[in-house]
């Protein structure tokens, strides 16, 4: 979201009216561009929570009352100053931090989450590590820059170099922790363990299932990143009737004995093949070891939690969808 919004947000009112679940998340782009418009949704929409996606360059636009209405704002921070100024541009990182700390001097209470793009330039450990330490964030998520960028040099060397050791050596900065009395809020490892007891929907994110997103042309699509995409189309927000069509996960996400933990992963990379086969195995193949990771890693999860008497109630996360893909 950013610019002016065609739509009224009454008529998103109207469509959300007696869903006593509702959230609705801020998303761009950069949602705070149009500040004022969110202040209006906020305003008009009854929705049980609300979440916002920013990169907090902006986060003054916004008054005090509605950040704490907020009951998770993701900060867009890559890791390391200097990584997340490489991708983000210079200055960056500091500013992202101050607007974190800010808001939470100000005294918001809900869940600050640091929200990372991962590429070729970062080291999982390392970046995932430095954000743990700074003793901001209550969780910490990460998406890998896969399936559209063209960036890379290679892949595949770095996924066996520097991605792979760098899971199961946060695996075991995790435990380690968790068998001090500390829960780190990271998110894949606690999403994932919690879709392998329940499951969840398909794909993680709920887009196509139980998400959707507005467009600011008041379109709705499946998949905020799919806005230009027909198969993603589901109609315009006026005159839209309930429930919405799904989409579904396609291809060889379907007979995978994975798909309950995994849940495709993610509905545009699924749909739109950008990488083709090949690269689709690539990305497959690094989500397997990750669910593969923490599948043996459980049992030492387990026993950390039980040793460190650290409730289990801190390992059900997230509680609700809060706009974390889960799958990486």
């Amino acid at each position: 979201m950013g610019g002016e919004a065609g739509y009224d947000p009454r008529i998103l009112a109207r469509l959300l009216a007696g869903d006593r679940d509702s959230t609705v998340a801020f998303y761009g782009g950069e949602p705070l561009m149009n500040a004022p418009f969110v202040e209006k949704v906020m305003d008009r929409v009854e929705a049980k929570r609300f979440v916002i996606q920013t990169n907090g360059l902006l986060w003054k636009r916004l008054e005090v009352k509605y950040w704490k209405r907020m009951d998770a704002v993701l900060l867009s921070l890559d890791g390391r100053e200097w990584l997340t100024d490489q991708y983000r541009g210079r200055g960056v990182y500091g500013q992202a931090l101050q607007a974190g700390r800010e808001l939470k001097a100000q005294g918001y209470k809900g869940d600050l989450i640091a929200r990372m793009a991962v590429s070729e330039s970062s080291d999982i450990f390392e970046e995932v590590a430095h954000l743990c330490s700074l003793g901001l964030f209550d969780h910490i998520h990460w998406q890998l820059d896969v399936g559209w960028s063209d960036s890379w040099a290679d892949f595949s060397g770095w996924a066996e170099r520097s991605y792979k050791p760098g899971i199961l050596r946060l695996l075991d900065y995790w435990v380690s922790a968790m068998e001090g009395g500390k829960l780190l809020g990271i998110v894949p490892f606690l999403g994932i363990l919690k879709r392998m007891r329940e499951g969840g929907p398909t794909p993680p994110c709920g887009s196509g299932s139980e998400a959707c997103a507005v467009l600011p042309n008041g379109r709705i699509t499946a998949c905020p990143i799919a806005y230009d995409a027909a198969w993603a189309d589901l109609g315009g927000l006026e005159g839209v009737k309930k429930p919405l069509p799904t989409i579904e996960i396609g291809g060889d996400c379907k007979g995978c004995g994975l798909l309950r933990i995994c849940g495709g992963r993610c509905l545009y990379f699924n749909r739109e093949g950008l990488w083709g086969p090949e690269g689709f195995r690539k990305v497959c193949d690094i989500t397997k070891f990750t669910i593969g990771a923490i599948t043996d890693a459980a049992g030492r999860v387990a026993e950390a939690m039980e040793r460190s008497g650290l409730p289990l109630r801190l390992l059900d996360y997230p509680r609700f969808n809060n706009s974390t893909e889960i799958i990486p």
